[in-house]
This record gives structure tokens, sequence and C-alpha cells, in this order.
């Protein structure tokens, strides 16, 4: 199958076909590592890599990735663009096109994104924007096919804050024939639009669903996910997200109302005892750091298809 310089904005401009086709390259690479074989597909590709956003493992596993596969990654923070100086975002775009092979960007407004996309003549990868993170998304049905040997017909609870990565896990679930029910707070939810949008691409729309109850939700979960509550940016709004979210935690209770062979995911960094409780995080069932390694390899898959 032929990606090579197509953007990754979001999954929702991936068919099904096109998204098991990136987690099987993802799966080989990891194999390939794994046994030691050299995978330098990319030998004399650059990368230019925007950092608007501070980042742990968007960063590093890219510029891993890049390493593995025998390119090079430039790490560019807003201190070293012009963009923080006024430059338009469609002048940096084109001038970057003509130096590099392609363009990670981790920003604030995913219209920043989109501009990027525009101008460039070369693949723009989004990596994390306020609305969507669907590098994280990619990595995490890797995760769920791993663990579970499938996707279709996998029932994942996300609970707490409707934020960008429940955004690209409703989407992503979606096109994979999966159930995903994101419980979250009044106030708290997903964009009603990306969940409309999610049901657009579902074959079956009901099992795209908004609830209240996180309990509910979670019977018979097979993958019981979380995400910090208050994202990159909110963090004055951190005591009465505390607040709103108290009831949204994954710990032992809720574990036990799941499938007895649930695994928990939650795409770091954690919060212990707010979102999900160190018991829990540390415990038999989680596979948070599976799937935190597996950022590498479906970034690997995500560099090798599109450059």
């Amino acid at each position: 199958m032929d990606l090579k310089g197509r953007d990754f904005l979001t999954l929702a401009d991936f068919s099904q076909e096109e998204i098991w086709y990136l987690l099987e390259l993802a799966r080989n690479l990891k194999a390939k590592q794994k046994k030691g074989i050299s995978h330098k597909y990319l030998e004399g590709k650059t990368l230019a890599m925007i950092f608007q956003k501070a980042s742990t493992r968007t960063r590093v596993s890219f510029e891993a990735a890049m390493y593995h596969l025998g390119g090079l990654a430039m790490f560019l923070s807003k201190n070293d663009l012009q963009i923080g100086r006024g430059e338009p975002i469609q002048d940096t775009s084109r001038v970057l096109a003509r130096y590099t092979d392609g363009i990670l960007i981790r920003t604030f407004a995913h219209r920043e994104v989109m501009d990027l996309a525009e101008y460039s003549d070369v693949p723009v990868i989004n990596g994390l924007t306020d609305d969507y993170h669907p590098t994280q998304a990619l990595a995490d049905l890797l995760t769920i096919w791993e663990h579970k040997g499938c996707l279709a017909g996998i029932k994942l609870v996300y609970i707490g804050d409707g934020n960008n990565v429940s955004h690209s896990l409703l989407l992503a679930g979606a096109i994979m024939d999966m159930e995903v029910v994101v419980a979250s707070p009044q106030g708290y939810r997903p964009n009603p639009a990306i969940v409309d949008r999610a049901k657009q691409l579902a074959r079956e729309p009901e099992k795209i669903s908004v609830v209240t109850d996180p309990w509910e939700a979670a019977k018979n979960a097979q993958v019981l996910y979380t995400d910090v509550w208050a994202s990159m940016g909110q963090e004055e709004e951190a005591i009465a997200r505390r607040k709103a979210l108290g009831r949204y935690q994954i710990n032992r209770e809720l574990l036990e109302t799941a499938a007895k062979e649930a695994i928990v995911m939650h795409c770091l960094p954690a919060h212990r005892e707010e979102e999900i409780t160190a018991e829990v995080m540390e415990g038999p069932q989680s596979v948070v750091f599976d799937e935190a390694e597996n950022r590498l390899h479906a970034h690997k898959a995500i560099l090798a298809a599109l450059l």
C-alpha cells in the first residue's frame, strides 16, 4: 500500500485498510528492532520537529524512530523559529518543506497544523493539538491488538476529561469497528462535532457513545483508558477540574466492574491518585508502559510509510 506523501493530521483521513497497513508495518518494524535487524528505510531523509508544547514521549520517540530508520530529526522549539516573532505559518511551512522531507508539529490550535499542511510540499504529522492526538491513538491500537489479538468488537471505555486523546480514540475505534464509550461529566464532554464524525465513520453508530456514569460505562469493558484531568494549558483550572472529575478515576473497584481480563491504559504523564490509582497503574492489568513503548514503533511506521 502506498501512503507516501500523505499528511497525518487525524485518523479520520485514513481508511480501516490503511490503518491496518500502518499497524502491521509497526509490528514488523518492532520485530526487526527486537531481533537487531537493521531497517534504515529513511537513510538521507530529514524530519523537522516543531514543538510549541513540551513533550517527553513524542519528542524522544520520533527522534529515536528517525535514528533507527537511518534519518535525521531536528528539534525546533518555539524559541528556535520565527513563528514566535510573528512569521506567518505558511512562510515557515514553505521554507521547511524545501529543507526537509517531513514536518512534525506539536502545538495548541489544530488550525495551525492544517495551515502548515496546506502550504507544505512534504508530509505534515500532527504530534498533538488541543483537538487531536492521532499518533498516540495509533500506538494505542497497536497495544490493544497485541494484548487482545483483535480490534473489531473490543469495548474500549475512556474515563475522564473529554480531551484530544478521547477525540482520537473515538475516531480510531469507529474506523476499526470497536465499541467506544466516553464517560465524562457535563462540561467536560468530548466535542459533539467530533463525536458525530466518529458515528459517521462507524459501521454501527450506536457503538459510539458518551455517558455520564463511569460505573455503568465500565461494565464488560475490555479496555479501560484514562488521561490527566488537566491537560497542558489548563493548569489554572486544575482545582475546579479535580472537583468535577473526582468520580472519574480508574481504581480497583472500577476495574472489578470491567471484564475479567480487561487491560488498563494511560497515555502519560499520569497523576497517580487522581485519574488513576498507583495500585492499578502498577498492577498486573496495566499495559501503560507497553503502550508508551509502542509510541516508538507506531511512529516508525508513520515515518516509513509517509516519507
